[in-house]
């Protein structure tokens, strides 16, 4: 059973939850917890709050800790992400032995995102919609100039990451009867084991862009990724290719990215990650550029990996690392361990 903070006594750990995506599971991850455990909910959005909240805690559940929620937090012991990126904890200012965790669980909901766009956008029903809305049959079967689309089938799907998203989405697009090929950092992905055409490293991007017909980015942010997809790699790219980022904005350059598609040297974009976020609140442009004035871009709010089931899972697998931490026991998904 657990405790509101309040009433704290002898509780085996305190716990502070300032991720919001988690209020709404809130119940089943309190029930998932070991007895005696101490949990409040802060606004996340209220940095004072969250502060304040700290000052007792063992365990923050949050992808953001920064120096200052650290110097609120003399007794942290585990900082837990709420999903896989860490790269908003600062792990410099975390106190020696303190832990970083992280969680999974979205490879699930992006791959049908990933999907479901590379269909939507490769068939051209994002245009079909569009015209029929003013009346137009934008069909072949009705009007000669509509241009024929070609399945997944006939598609080479190339992956510009290969992990957990990356993986699971080639399960997808495999079963379609798409080709796939990938690149990684460091090379490692076996492409017979993962029945891939072939696998390389970013040396062999070039490759990958212009035999691709959907382009799949989910490398992970850093300083070796930032712009890896520039204005020379997409004029490699098959002038009706696909690409879909769901990695992060930066991956591929801002400015390339929107000349490309809006003078079609590239067929159309499907965009989950972005350049610019709302600082608070729901509102904000998403770029520097106007995406949105564009037709061949399909723009969403970072959702790709935003389902209920998504949450449950990352829910259960913090709640049982904290079981862990209270037992003594070894964690897992462990990110770094501040020295």
């Amino acid at each position: 059973m657990t405790t509101d903070k309040d009433a704290k006594g002898d509780n085996v750990l305190t716990v502070v939850v300032a991720d919001s995506n988690l209020a709404p599971l809130r119940a089943e991850f309190e029930a998932a917890l070991p007895s005696g455990v101490a949990v409040s909910w802060p606004d996340a959005g209220n940095a004072g709050a969250v502060e304040a909240a700290l000052v007792d805690a063992d365990v923050l559940v949050s992808g953001v800790c920064s120096a200052r929620m650290t110097a609120a937090a003399p007794r942290l012991r585990l900082v837990h992400a709420a999903g896989a990126g860490t790269e908003k904890i600062d792990i410099g200012s975390l106190a020696p032995g303190t832990v970083v965790a992280h969680t999974f669980h979205h490879e699930d909901s992006m791959a049908e995102y990933v999907l479901s766009s590379a269909i939507l956008l490769r068939r051209g029903f994002l245009r079909q919609h569009r015209a029929l809305l003013h009346g137009e049959w934008d069909s072949p079967a009705y009007d000669p100039r509509s241009p024929w689309v070609d399945s997944l089938a006939t598609a080479t799907v190339g992956f510009v990451g290969f992990g957990h998203i990356g993986a699971r989405c080639w399960e997808l697009f495999r079963a379609f009867g798409a080709r796939g090929v990938a690149v990684t950092r460091r090379g490692d992905v076996d492409a017979a084991d993962r029945r891939l055409a072939w696998s390389g490293t970013v040396d062999d991007l070039g490759t990958l862009l212009e035999t691709s017909d959907v382009v799949v980015v989910s490398a992970p942010l850093s300083e070796a990724t930032t712009g890896l997809i520039g204005a020379a790699e997409l004029s490699r790219m098959r002038p009706d290719a696909v690409l879909i980022n769901v990695g992060r904005g930066p991956v591929v350059d801002e400015g390339a990215l929107y000349r490309a598609l809006s003078e079609r040297a590239i067929g159309a974009a499907a965009l989950d990650v972005w350049y610019r976020y709302p600082p608070g609140g729901h509102t904000g442009a998403p770029g520097n550029h106007p995406f949105e004035k564009l037709d061949n871009v399909l723009m969403t709010p970072h959702s790709s990996g935003l389902t209920r089931e998504t949450f449950a899972r990352r829910a259960a697998d913090i709640a049982a690392n904290i079981g862990r931490l209270a037992a003594g026991e070894e964690l897992r998904d462990v990110v770094a361990v501040a020295r």
